[in-house]
């Protein structure tokens, strides 16, 4: 019976007690959370793979800056692309059973034993040293192979399509983070305008009070619309705080980092939608990522049909080695021998042809006609679904240009009534009720103008994504 020396035990114990031990037991209760200091101490998260850009934050960045920012730093970018360089080397793998296979060997060995000569058993060492290249090539399997290698492609082709559609996916991202963030600074410039207005109009109550023109309740009224307008401007710097956030989250950087982006009333909006509804369904039929993954995914499966088809032809294969070999010997009271093998080799040609194997090609074939017929389904599923998100994007987008264009003249409209009512107040011909009504709709009409800004654009952005032309149109 083997034994452990008393250090080796303690040592042993001290190991359990202190390694893993404790990561294996479960919580104590279920009243109370687990204790998870320790697991915290050596559970840490790695560093980045890539390190956070840094940003100038006196600069102000465009969206296509920005865009930029994102596809470089975004970590989703990165998993697409690995996934698609391995979807290459599986090209790779296939390949390669095209070729035959060439491999070396070395032996040494050395064998003593005792032959038995007539009456008396002799003792024999044997010293071997040996090397030797082994050659095995499959000459023709009936495009088995080949399916492999098409299969392959194709996974690759899916892969790199996924790779665009994530970019795809981030650009639209960064547009809508870039955009809210737009909107609720804008929204924070008209709360800030609006103060300023209801500051004024609650100046001039109180002048009017001090000179007997105006009564009591006129100026609580108007003090009343500037602590609103001014509880409106902190709800919308919050607002912005919370945008500017989403926005470095989608950039992938942290949300400390502090950067500048234009104003939304600097942005040049279009008057009209270039495409009809017809040409972006066929735009988007055309160049969608996410539609072309589907279609190369089935033709993998289609290629999986063929590829099963061949496991029913036999295989023609070769294989052989060829090398050398060096003998010493010697047997007990015999002066020893050293005998040298130049150029053994063997060689074999292969027809081997599978009559029977409990139907499992059977069952193979069966299951790629199964996924072949989905993957046909799913393409006729994502095309009807492209086509309706076109349909509904194109829908909305046109509605956003033709709420935006009222948007403008209620602005221009509610401006000049409120400057009207101002002026006709200061000289004594409209009440303040009048005045305070005219600050309110000026105010409701510059959020109502700022928003229908950003649907606007946001609507083209959710139309470009849907037809694929953040990718293969003009970019932001």
């Amino acid at each position: 019976m083997f034994r452990f020396p008393g250090r080796t035990l303690i040592l042993l114990f001290v190991l359990v007690g202190n390694g893993s031990g404790w990561a294996q037991q479960a919580p104590s209760v279920a009243s109370r959370p687990w204790d998870a200091s320790q697991a915290k101490q050596s559970l840490k998260a790695p560093p980045r793979l890539a390190p956070a850009p840094i940003l100038d934050p006196a600069k102000i960045y465009t969206l296509s800056e920005l865009v930029n920012i994102a596809e470089e730093n975004n970590p989703d970018t990165r998993v697409a692309w690995e996934n698609a360089k391995g979807r290459a080397a599986d090209v790779g793998i296939a390949q390669s059973t095209l070729y035959p296979t060439l491999a070396a060997a070395a032996l040494a060995e050395t064998n003593r034993f005792d032959i038995l000569f007539d009456t008396t058993y002799f003792r024999q060492t044997l010293d071997t040293g040996s090397g030797a290249f082994s050659l095995d090539y499959i000459i023709f399997d009936f495009g088995r192979r080949s399916q492999q290698v098409s299969i392959s492609r194709n996974n690759l082709l899916a892969a790199n399509f996924q790779f665009n559609d994530t970019h795809r996916r981030i650009i639209f991202q960064v547009m809508q983070a870039y955009y809210r963030l737009l909107d609720t600074k804008g929204l924070q410039d008209a709360a800030d305008a609006n103060l300023k207005n209801a500051q004024t109009v609650q100046q001039a109550a109180e002048a009017r009070l001090q000179n007997g023109l105006a009564t009591l309740p006129d100026v609580l009224e108007a003090r009343s619309a500037a602590a609103q307008a001014d509880y409106d401007l902190q709800a919308a710097i919050g607002a912005t705080e919370i945008a500017h956030g989403d926005l470095a989250m989608a950039l992938g950087i942290s949300p400390l980092t502090q950067f500048q982006v234009e104003s939304i009333q600097s942005i040049n909006l279009p008057g009209s939608i270039d495409d009809t509804v017809e040409a972006s369904i066929d735009k988007a039929l055309a160049q969608r990522p996410d539609l072309m993954q589907r279609v190369a995914q089935l033709r993998a499966a289609g290629a999986e049909v063929k590829a099963a088809r061949r496991n029913y032809s036999p295989t023609l294969s070769f294989d052989g080695t060829a090398g050398f070999s060096r003998i010493y010997g010697q047997q007990l009271g015999s002066p020893p021998v050293y005998s040298p093998t130049l150029g053994p080799w063997d060689a074999r040609l292969t027809l081997s042809w599978t009559l029977f194997d409990g139907l499992a090609r059977e069952n193979r074939l069966a299951q790629a006609h199964a996924d072949q017929k989905q993957a046909a389904a799913a393409v006729d599923s994502i095309r009807d679904q492209v086509e309706n998100e076109v349909w509904a994007a194109y829908s909305n987008a046109r509605t956003a240009l033709r709420e935006q264009k009222a948007a403008a003249a209620l602005l221009e409209s509610a401006t000049e009534s409120y400057n009207a009512a101002l002026e006709s107040y200061n000289y004594g011909v409209r009440s303040q009720i009048d005045v305070v009504s005219a600050q309110r709709t000026l105010a409701d009409a510059r959020s109502t103008d700022v928003t229908a800004r950003t649907q606007l654009l946001t609507g083209l952005a959710a139309l470009a994504y849907q037809t694929g032309d953040l990718l293969y149109g003009k970019r932001p």
